[in-house]
């Protein structure tokens, strides 16, 4: 047995609406729409990973998913053009990886880090 993928759910009461939020923020693609559910992509190789936590690191919050970019400030400042509130950071922490976190329209906390 292989895994092949892992995906995140977020919830919201428009799932369209935050699709395009998402979509506008991270240039990701509206690949398909059942109404009730909408499916993000972008054509990259995809690297598997599931983590177990107990907090956000630093005594945060967890976030719901994290969201790996090459250019950390940039995708901050898409963020706050979106009207999306940035509730941590941007800090290098002491293990070495820059991050924020920030809540999307539907209250989901969300994790960016310079990958």
């Amino acid at each position: 047995m292989a895994v092949t993928r892992i995906v995140a759910n977020l919830h919201t009461e428009d799932p369209i609406a935050l699709a395009r939020f998402y979509a506008s923020v991270f240039g990701l693609d509206l690949v398909h729409d059942m109404g009730w559910i909408a499916f993000l992509s972008r054509e990259a190789t995809q690297k598997i990973e599931l983590h177990t936590a107990s907090e956000g690191g630093m005594g945060t919050e967890l976030p719901v998913i994290s969201i790996g970019v090459d250019d950390l400030d940039a995708t901050e400042a898409a963020v706050r053009r979106a009207g999306a509130e940035v509730v941590y950071g941007p800090v290098t922490e002491s293990w070495g990886l820059r991050r924020f976190f920030f809540r999307d329209p539907s209250g989901n906390l969300v994790n960016v880090v310079n990958s």
